[in-house]
């Protein structure tokens, strides 16, 4: 069973107080105390996001930890992955992400690790880089759409509500079909895949949503049933 939990925004870097989304991450593996490893590559490893996920996690039933490329304390890369339950991937700099993950073998091993029915998990970068396509302010101004892996098919869009060019931008770029159609994802919103197909799609506030659009004549936003995780 291949999964991927898309974060549209949220999760402990966003919502510290608000556990919902990433208590969901860690129930998907059906272990009491899961493996869970932070790559924080897209924020150039910063210090302070890594010990924000320790700080959040290590009051979780599991066990965290974290894969530097800018400071790696292994060379094996592929066996200190594939022996986790859940790979947690942080926001920042998509295009720099997809190309450091190349220069390591990264792509490869992730793609292994899904294949094997390791949860791979994320937030921003760490969400689109799984489809196809994504839409990104990674380099220049404005936001522009980015090849990805594939392992999702399509395209996707985070913080759709949160920032206010997103939504236009992405009409804009399936209306020019410079992109993809694909998947939006509000701040606290999490698509749930599995084997490529959406399982379920959960929230950690109560009004945020996901979507899905592609064009015929126009532009076509279709509201998707989100589950609100709180009570």
């Amino acid at each position: 069973m291949k999964q991927i939990i898309a974060l549209g925004g949220g999760g402990f870097s966003m919502e510290p107080n608000n556990p919902l989304i990433d208590t969901y991450i860690l129930n998907q593996s059906r272990k009491t105390n899961p493996k869970i490893c932070f790559i924080a590559t897209a924020s150039g490893d910063s210090e302070n996001y890594i010990s924000r996920f320790y700080e959040f996690f290590e009051k979780q039933p599991c066990q965290p930890s974290h894969l530097s490329l800018f400071s790696p304390s292994t060379r094996d890369l592929e066996s200190f992955l594939l022996e986790k339950d859940i790979i947690y991937v942080g926001g920042g700099n998509t295009k720099n992400l997809l190309a450091l993950w190349k220069e390591w073998g990264l792509d490869t091993i992730l793609r292994k690790a899904w294949e094997q029915g390791i949860i791979l998990a994320g937030i921003s970068a760490g969400s689109i880089c799984w489809f196809e396509e994504g839409v990104t302010d990674s380099f220049g101004e404005g936001l522009e759409p980015l090849k990805c892996l594939g392992f999702i098919k399509g395209s996707n869009c985070p913080h759709y509500d949160g920032e206010l060019d997103r939504r236009p931008s992405y009409q804009r770029l399936i209306a020019s079909n410079k992109i993809k159609p694909g998947f939006a994802t509000d701040d606290g919103v999490a698509i749930h895949f599995i084997d490529q197909e959406i399982k379920k799609i959960v929230s950690s506030r109560p009004n945020a949503k996901a979507y899905q659009l592609y064009y015929d004549e126009k532009v076509i936003e279709i509201e998707l049933e989100t589950n609100y995780l709180g009570s």
